[in-house]
């Protein structure tokens, strides 16, 4: 079975681009030019968009106007394709292949207009979170446009939107070595963290997470750390940092019993990330650090009674008990995980 990429009309998905027979294929019936710039529709991933040509009376009447085959883009086709294309400016945006390739289609004709892609070798045969990954980032300041994502391997690339080259004044050669940087010694062929999520540009800041692997637990407690950092969407340089797990000096440090928040690892913010841009306040899920018992590891209740902790339920993830919780970007999830509240400009909680 081929994976394509065939954008549904009015919503978020990977499938083309559907059509009405009935209507044009250009702007909708409100007269608006509606976009799709953020993995959730914007900021605060509310999934939403005010398009409104088409609905439940003209909904069987959508024709594929287009598909864009993605089974090229890389070394092996992908069947797993689970991300979310942008449109901006009429150009569809999205990660496609195994190689979690860029490509750049006209929203119109399906035209690819250009294609990028990074051969990271054995860093990216190792990586924890493979394939297209969920998306990624778009950015403008009214002149240039920038297409931010992370690779396979764990290292953030900074594209001009309009020819897919990388902008030789980000990072090195338009790209940011994550594992570099952050606060922490990380081989570059370490399996155990990568990011599949889309990095959040919120004004010029560009926020990355972690993650690592998936669908089971470390092979040691003393796993590599997931942290969070904020980025110049310019030059790539570090802005800030947070540690989900708290190092000497920061507050909750001293609640983790026998120095284990020196050791302990994970805790790494592998979703996506929800951006208030009132309060300049994100929102960051995290796992959960490799431990058998959280009452081991994580700050004691009573110690964070009077204190605005930032966690969904403190009680709850302290025993364990807490089974369901709503995610960063609006979805839910069946393990307990945890949510911190940092200022998406500084990094400080």
């Amino acid at each position: 079975m081929k994976r394509d990429i065939s954008l549904l009309a009015g919503c978020a998905a990977l499938a083309g681009l559907l059509v009405l027979a009935t209507l044009p294929a250009t702007g909708q019936s409100s007269g608006k030019n509606i976009e799709w710039r953020y993995y959730g529709s914007d900021l605060g991933n509310t999934h939403y968009s005010p398009a409104d040509q088409i609905d439940a009376t003209n909904f069987g009447k959508l024709e594929l106007a287009w598909r864009f085959h993605t089974e090229n883009l890389g070394p092996r086709p992908e069947y797993n394709m689970e991300g979310t294309p942008l449109m901006a400016n009429g150009v569809v945006y999205s990660t496609a292949g195994t190689r979690r390739s860029v490509v750049a289609l006209d929203a119109v004709t399906g035209e690819l207009l250009w294609v990028h892609g990074e051969r990271e070798g054995a860093r990216g045969t190792a990586a924890p979170r493979q394939l297209s990954g969920r998306g990624l980032g778009y950015w403008t300041d009214g002149r240039e446009e920038r297409i931010l994502y992370v690779t396979p391997g764990y290292r953030l690339i900074a594209l001009d939107a309009k020819t897919g080259n990388p902008v030789a004044g980000f990072g090195r050669n338009g790209a940011v070595d994550l594992k570099e940087n952050d606060d922490q010694a990380i081989d570059p062929l370490s399996p155990d963290i990568g990011l599949h999520a889309t990095p959040v540009v919120a004004g010029d800041t560009v926020i990355v997470g972690a993650a690592h692997k998936s669908g089971g637990v470390p092979k040691s407690k003393a796993n590599v750390k997931g942290y969070v950092r904020g980025f110049d969407v310019r030059t790539g340089r570090r802005l800030w940092i947070f540690h989900t797990i708290p190092k000497p000096g920061e507050f909750g440090y001293d609640s983790w019993e026998k120095d284990s928040a020196d050791y302990t690892g994970n805790a790494g913010v592998w979703g996506q990330i929800t951006v208030d841009e009132q309060s300049a306040w994100c929102v960051c899920r995290s796992n959960c650090p490799p431990a058998t018992t959280m009452a081991d590891i994580v700050p004691a209740t009573d110690s964070l009674e009077n204190r605005s902790w930032p966690w969904i339920s403190r009680r709850a993830l302290a025993n364990g008990t807490f089974n369901w919780c709503i995610t960063a970007s609006g979805t839910w999830t069946s393990r307990a995980r945890r949510f911190w509240w940092t200022r998406w400009s500084t990094g400080a909680q």
